[in-house]
């Protein structure tokens, strides 16, 4: 598959986004408002690009006939993530990188670990850990937790109406003891793999 320009990379970048928080595609009319193009034909020229990269399909005859291709099995790599965006928002997003067969789980997106609380179950800083958003959240299994604005990772000890307890793997650490009826708390997935770059 040809690799992307930095437009044709934030345009399809784009329209996974809509997909993925509203479930459909955008029309042209709103890819050329988001990105200020002076008209819907130059978003088409975009798509025909990415069309022709093998990114999406082109559906005619409806104003969002826009799917993505099944050749794109990349998943998105995730960063600092901004304070109250969703996990997979575009600024959130570093880069995309190939599936990896590192897990029987389905994987939606990779995330850049920050810091050493979780060393001591072999979780280092800047490892990426792989992520499903739908499974269901069990004890004793590692978790992305969003606690207010901020995201972690840990281990999910305790769960009830009333107590959540997540438990960071380094003795240096406090387990972060939450009740959810005063604190927005939010599981953004559950890690079911991890990449190490060992360069």
């Amino acid at each position: 598959m040809n690799t992307l320009t930095n437009r044709q990379k934030e345009i399809f970048d784009f329209i996974k986004l809509k997909i993925s928080n509203e479930g459909y595609p955008p029309t042209r009319m709103e890819i050329s408002e988001f990105f200020g193009f002076k008209s819907p034909n130059a978003a088409e020229d975009h798509l025909k690009a990415l069309k022709k990269k093998g990114f999406i399909d082109i559906l005619s005859g409806t104003s969002r006939g826009i799917s993505l291709s099944v050749h794109d099995d990349s998943i998105p790599l995730i960063g600092l993530v901004s304070a109250g965006s969703p996990m997979l928002a575009e600024e959130n997003v570093e880069k995309r990188i190939p599936a990896l067969p590192i897990s029987s789980h389905g994987i939606d997106y990779y995330l850049r670990v920050k810091g050493d609380s979780m060393i001591d179950v072999g979780i280092f800083d800047n490892d990426l850990i792989a992520v499903n958003k739908d499974l269901k959240v069990k004890k004793n299994t590692i978790v992305i937790a969003r606690i207010d604005d901020d995201v972690t990772v840990k281990t999910l000890i305790e769960i009830s109406n009333n107590k959540v307890v997540l438990k960071a793997e380094n003795k240096d650490y406090d387990d972060i003891v939450i009740n959810p009826k005063k604190v927005n708390l939010n599981f953004e997935g559950t890690c079911v793999g991890l990449i190490r770059n060992i360069s």
